[in-house]
């Protein structure tokens, strides 16, 4: 049955209780609840009224969506002047040096400005991560790496540009981290409803001393089994 459409708005004040849902994201589904074509969208995983999510995913990205029904909320979540850090686990063509590691945690000039500085570091391939459909593109002569990119900005396809900027275009793009909400056991398509905090914590990201890189374990290891999530598949 099709879902009604809703305003592109989104929530001013919550109807009844505050919500806060949280949502993998798969590849390939637009970030908004209103049909365009044939495309996959919110509305095919979320059947709950009057939630909307505090700020977007690119339908080429994957990973941790957070939705409300609260208005406030949302702000405090979307506006990069809360500086809400999120972290991102980017897949990126060949091995960045620790140079290129270092520009980016100092900040790279984009043609929109230079990024503010940021938490970014090498960790191994995540375990447990599934699979995406389709693949991305895979050269025999050309490694990969996963970083660990943690911003309080939110500027359009970001990360993407910044690796980009640095001679390592993303592959692929999970959000694993938004503010004190994390990923964790969600599978694609999957969704969880969390309590509502009240005044999130603004973890504002500092790089590491001097601007170096840093490197990180996987945040996936120790969380490869589904289980206990509440929605879809």
């Amino acid at each position: 049955m099709p879902h009604p459409p809703r305003s592109t708005r989104g929530p001013r004040r919550a109807r009844g209780p505050a919500r806060l849902i949280l949502l993998n994201k798969p590849f390939d589904v637009l970030c908004q609840f209103s049909r365009d074509g044939d495309r996959l969208c919110l509305a095919d995983f979320i059947d709950i009224p009057d939630v909307y999510p505090a700020g977007r995913l690119d339908r080429d990205s994957e990973g941790l969506l957070v939705l409300t029904n609260d208005g406030s909320l949302q702000r405090r979540i979307a506006e990069p002047g809360f500086k809400m850090a999120k972290t991102y686990l980017a897949q990126v063509e060949g091995e960045p040096e620790d140079a290129a590691l270092a520009a980016l945690a100092a900040g790279v000039v984009l043609g929109d400005g230079p990024c503010a500085p940021c938490r970014v570091g090498r960790i191994d391939e995540p375990v447990g991560l599934w699979p995406r459909d389709p693949p991305i593109r895979w050269r025999a002569s050309i490694p990969t790496c996963w970083l660990s990119i943690t911003l309080t900005e939110g500027r359009n396809r970001q990360v993407r540009r910044m690796t980009a900027a640095v001679g390592h275009p993303t592959l692929r793009l999970i959000r694993w981290r938004v503010g004190p909400w994390a990923l964790e056991r969600l599978r694609p398509g999957q969704w969880r409803e969390v309590p509502v905090v009240t005044e999130p914590a603004k973890a504002v990201t500092r790089p590491s001393a001097g601007g170096r890189p840093t490197r990180g374990r996987s945040p996936t290891r120790g969380h490869a089994a589904a289980g206990g999530s509440r929605g879809r598949d």
